[in-house]
């Protein structure tokens, strides 16, 4: 669809599993701005689904807010952050530059120039939806203190879950397992180099788990397969489902600890030099990998995303990270 140069075709969660495109006036870009018109835009299916469904809890309104957030939860609320688009309005020397930005699913946005960060010439434009799950990927790794020889078990083969395997499994000596319940995920692994196991061969006795399932029995399963006095680290955001931890069995003699991880703050093991533009700019950096294309494996055109956010939104088993392409 050919839009004005001052309109853009935003998506919008309107209600609990609804949604629609609507048209946005843009104003006239400021010293300092850049005008992106959108190439691709990636659906992190955790964090979006709860937040299409009407599931984001009220006391974290205001820290569930993304970059470039309009409206308000639970709707109507323009949210998304994972853009990929070119530069076409700005200072000449950025002009038709490929940036990633953390913005909603829009036709056209803009953006401060600290916003747009530079994808490498080595990554693919449609690959690069993919940075902001590998940041995430990247800070748990940090949280977990993942070191040489470690066994670690990543329980749950989603986007963030297989890129967390995917980065353990080249630290040296690591021994990686990914776990899920769906078979399929087994060839994702093989490409990804990481060896996958079903949920009923769980290797036991890990030194570090990461559960990134969104389930309770996936947390279940960590608290079973954790060694004595290995950490558990929960990736996984449940918005307001009460999920039920079983502390009763070997969690105190097996003293483990249970321990959070949320992109949103630099892991304190690396906060004293890195800032979040750094830390994004690594995971735009390691993109370069041919591998992590078999991550994005279901696509859609954006006058397309009402409907298969809808269906995302039902549980599609085999998606793992949705790209939506922008004409």
């Amino acid at each position: 669809m050919i839009m004005p140069s001052d309109e853009a075709l935003a998506f919008w969660v309107t209600g609990p599993g609804s949604s629609q495109l609507r048209r946005e006036k843009l104003p006239s870009p400021a010293t300092g701005d850049l005008r992106v018109q959108a190439l691709y835009s990636g659906v992190s299916r955790g964090t979006e689904t709860l937040v299409f469904n009407g599931h984001v809890p009220p006391t974290e309104y205001a820290r569930m807010r993304a970059p470039f957030q309009a409206g308000e939860f639970p709707a109507p609320v323009k949210y998304g952050y994972a853009s990929v688009g070119r530069v076409v309005e700005g200072p000449p020397s950025r002009l038709g530059e490929v940036v990633f930005c953390l913005y909603p699913h829009q036709s056209q946005y803009l953006v401060p120039l600290s916003a747009a960060h530079a994808v490498p010439d080595g990554v693919p434009p449609g690959r690069a939806v993919l940075a902001a799950n590998l940041e995430t990927a990247i800070n748990a790794v940090w949280d977990a203190g993942l070191g040489p020889g470690d066994r670690v078990t990543v329980i749950g083969a989603g986007s963030v879950g297989c890129l967390v395997a995917w980065l353990a499994a080249r630290i040296p000596g690591c021994e990686v397992q990914l776990i899920d319940n769906n078979s399929t995920r087994a060839n994702v692994a093989d490409t990804l180099g990481v060896p996958f196991a079903l949920t009923g061969a769980a290797r036991e006795d890990a030194d570090v788990v990461v559960h990134a399932s969104g389930s309770a029995d996936g947390l279940a399963l960590a608290l079973q397969v954790a060694g004595f006095e290995a950490t558990i680290l929960e990736l996984s955001w449940y918005g307001d489902r009460p999920v039920s931890v079983a502390l009763g069995g070997a969690f105190h003699s097996r003293r483990l600890t249970l321990k959070a991880s949320q992109v949103g703050s630099v892991s304190p093991s690396h906060r004293a030099r890195w800032e979040n533009a750094r830390r994004l700019r690594l995971a735009l950096s390691l993109l370069q990998a041919p591998e992590l294309d078999v991550l994005v494996n279901s696509e859609c055109g954006f006058s397309d995303l009402p409907a298969a956010m809808a269906q995302l939104a039902r549980g599609s088993g085999d998606v793992i990270m949705h790209r939506v392409v922008y004409d």
